[in-house]
């Protein structure tokens, strides 16, 4: 049978924890580091507008957040902080883009949902994702759950795959190069906001040197 039909064995808690686990021996998975410079990308918003890293990094630093889906709570979460904190974020003369491989007329909804007033981008083919080397595909054993959950990933994917960026997160500075991150196979764990804050200090004291 295939995953659409197929009813979900196992007990999930130990199946994710298996993934994880896998995701992180793999090294498969380890996103751009710092020092590195981030590759440029041109996605569409909510909106369907083209929006480039190139030109939001003329304005100064960007925080570049990659999130699973609209479906997911914790990825609510982020953002719902992430909004929260954006007053803070643009004293610092930075912007914020949050990445889904989900399609523009999915994050439209969310969007509107959340209040959110910072780019939200649609990876429609995943290539971003790949580039920033986040992507993975979910465990075949953990798909039934997730259409069972009504998260079917060929369903909400803009590319109709079962793949996934690991969440993560990205300083960059004005010139692109990655000054803090976080990134970790485990989905739960995302980077505090008094972290963003602490790294963009950092990074407007040393504008000031």
């Amino acid at each position: 049978m295939t995953d659409s039909t197929e009813q979900p064995k196992g007990d999930l808690r130990a199946l994710v924890a298996t993934m994880i686990e896998r995701l992180r021996a793999e090294g498969t998975v380890p996103g751009i580091d710092i020092g590195e410079r981030a590759p440029d990308f041109t996605l569409p918003d909510a909106n369907g507008r083209p929006v480039s890293l190139a030109d939001r990094l003329t304005a100064g630093p960007v925080v570049v957040s990659f999130y699973r889906g609209a479906w997911c709570p914790i990825c609510n979460t982020e953002l719902t902080a992430l909004q929260q904190a954006l007053p803070r974020i643009k004293e610092h003369g930075a912007s914020l883009a949050a990445i889904t491989p989900e399609p523009p007329d999915a994050s439209q909804a969310f969007v509107q949902k959340l209040g959110l007033g910072f780019d939200v981008l649609s990876d429609l083919d995943q290539a971003v994702i790949r580039a920033y080397r986040l992507q993975f595909s979910l465990d075949e054993d953990l798909r039934p759950f997730y259409r069972s959950f009504n998260m079917a990933l060929d369903e909400r994917n803009a590319d109709g795959s079962w793949n996934l960026p690991v969440p993560a997160t990205f300083l960059l500075d004005a010139d692109g190069i990655v000054r803090a991150r976080h990134v970790d196979p485990n989905y739960r764990e995302r980077m505090a906001i008094d972290e963003i804050l602490l790294a963009l200090d950092a990074l407007t004291q040393e504008s000031k040197r």
